[in-house]
């Protein structure tokens, strides 16, 4: 579970989260890209997302494809995540050359509360351990959400 609050009402959170531009801006660790963000946002919609980033070892490209399982406006958003091939074919982990043991699909839940001066958001990646790759990259991302928050309000 990760959780911040943004000097920023709900509503721009939520924005930030569901419309794909917006999403690409600051999802993924320092460095990455987000070149494709398909998302229907509705309880059974799909979501695919291309990110790419440059590692010691070349360009990468990752692919993440899922379903909207809880759509609340401005409150809650709940979603599954698997990793997958470009056409969104859910790879398996050990296809990704992620650890004996680590899932193929993990939930992610996003909760939105307006608190004074701002949004509380707790993010809960199910599957994936606060010290992973995966958190350290969350984090990442939400470094870059914060400063897009404070750019928009600059």
């Amino acid at each position: 579970m990760i959780e911040r609050t943004f000097d920023a009402p709900v509503a721009l959170l939520w924005q930030l989260w569901t419309e794909p531009e917006h999403f690409a801006a600051w999802y993924g660790p320092q460095g990455a890209s987000v070149p494709v963000a398909t998302m229907d946002v509705r309880a059974g919609g799909v979501r695919h997302v291309g990110m790419a980033m440059q590692t010691p070892d070349g360009p990468m490209r990752m692919w993440f494809v899922g379903e909207y399982r809880e759509v609340l406006e401005n409150r809650r958003l709940v979603y599954t995540e698997s990793m997958s091939d470009e056409d969104g074919r859910v790879l398996s982990a050990s296809e990704m050359g992620m650890p004996e043991g680590y899932p193929t699909t993990t939930e992610v839940r996003v909760e939105l509360e307006e608190v004074e001066g701002g949004t509380r958001m707790v993010m809960t990646h199910v599957g994936v351990p606060s010290d992973s790759p995966g958190a350290t990259g969350w984090n990442m991302a939400f470094d870059k959400l914060a400063a897009l928050v404070d750019a928009r309000r600059s």
